[in-house]
Parts: C-alpha cells; structure tokens; sequence
C-alpha cells in the first residue's frame, strides 16, 4: 500500500514497485490523500480534478492495482490531524498491508511532508491496541520512504526493489497515460526523469533496473527488515 499526497505522486515512486507486487501475486493499493486537482496552469481546478481521476482509475487498472482517492481533501490544503489519520488507519485496517510505502519526510511541498506524518501515524493507529473495534487491529510490519524528486533533501537510499522487464513495462505503459507526467502541465520531464533513477538504481543494485527506498534510519530509526 503506497499513501501519497496527490494523484500520480505514487504512481511515479512506487508505481513499478506496485506492478512488480501485482506480477509477483501480491495486491497494490495506491492512496492519493487528495487529487492534486491544482497542478495544471491552463485547466480550472474542477475539470483537472475530473481529469485527474480518470487518469489515477486508468493508471491503476494499467498495473493491476486498486486506487483510493480522499477526494473531499483539496490539493494545497492537506492537514497531518488525526481526522485524516484516523481515515488512513481505517483503510490500513481493511486492505492489511504487509508494507506501507510513504512520501520522505523532508519536502519542498507540505502536502508530501504531511502524507508522510499521515501515513506513519495511521499506521500506528491501525496498529493500536484498544483503537476502535480491536478484532480489525492490524500492524504493518515495514513502513518505507519513497524516492521523489520533491523529497530529495536527506533521502538516504539503502533499499533496492528490482524491477523486472515486464513491471516496467506495464509501468511505463500506464504512467505515459497521465497528462502531468508527459510534461504537459509545467514541462518536467517526469517520465524520463523516473526512468533513467531506475537505471541508475539499478546500477547501483546490480540488475537492469530498480527503485530505491529508505527505511528512514537517517532519523534515527530502526532499519525495518
């Protein structure tokens, strides 16, 4: 299960991860805490929204996932309160995700910054002894970070998910299907930029490509295994 901001933030850092896990038998889940309905300069926010939804439905269908939108939520005005926490808690408790895959931290945008609080804390309440109906409790047993070019400062990479040619293909396929991700909202070359950190992770790993993660031991955590 991947928790992020906006649409199409985890379908960039985690996308290929999510294909390989629907590919290996697993279930994908992609979480978009709001629909990132603000990020075209030339379409009103209510049509971008519709548009961005329908490439969210499209691009999950495309790698075998499941997407869920906090649709009410707007793009800009995400909160870390526990009202959105409890809301992320909930979903943990019903999809059961062995691992949770999060914004880093540290973020030039505080929509980012706040789904990563969102997703750490829902993720201990899901987990809370004594929290709402105690026979849905459930624990995730790793919590990662996400590679995003928005999240850089501090991202420590020290895990390395390959990605086989079939996954990136399917990715890449379903990712070419969101406007913003060509380059037709701002001009970043999202697609190019995504492809080539899966070569060069995957350098790194040894194999043709990989997504990097952090398990967030640069804040003093214990390294998840």
């Amino acid at each position: 299960m991947a928790v992020g901001g906006h649409i199409g933030d985890m379908d960039l850092a985690a996308g290929p991860i999510l294909a390989q896990n629907v590919l290996d038998g697993g279930r994908s889940v992609l979480v978009a805490l709001t629909p990132g309905e603000r990020g075209h300069p030339r379409m009103s926010a209510t049509d971008y929204r519709e548009q961005k939804v329908a490439e969210a439905r499209a691009f999950a269908a495309g790698i075998g996932a499941e997407v869920v939108i906090f649709d009410d939520i707007s793009d800009g005005f995400l909160t870390a309160d526990d009202a959105v926490a409890e809301r992320v808690a909930d979903l943990i408790r019903e999809v059961r995700p062995t691992t949770l895959l999060a914004h880093w931290r540290r973020s030039i945008h505080t929509d980012h910054e706040n789904a990563s609080i969102l997703a750490e804390r829902g993720r201990y309440l899901a987990g809370l002894p004594g929290w709402k109906d105690e026979t849905a409790r459930h624990g995730v047993g790793r919590l990662l970070f996400t590679e995003n070019w928005e999240d850089a400062t501090g991202f420590d990479a020290d895990v390395f998910v390959e990605i086989s040619t079939q996954a990136h293909r399917l990715w890449t396929e379903a990712i070419s299907g969101q406007a913003f991700a060509r380059g037709e909202t701002y001009g970043f070359r999202y697609i190019d930029y995504y492809s080539a950190q899966m070569i060069t992770r995957g350098c790194l790993a040894g194999v043709p490509h990989a997504v990097a993660l952090s398990s967030g031991r640069t804040w003093g955590m214990t390294p998840l295994n």
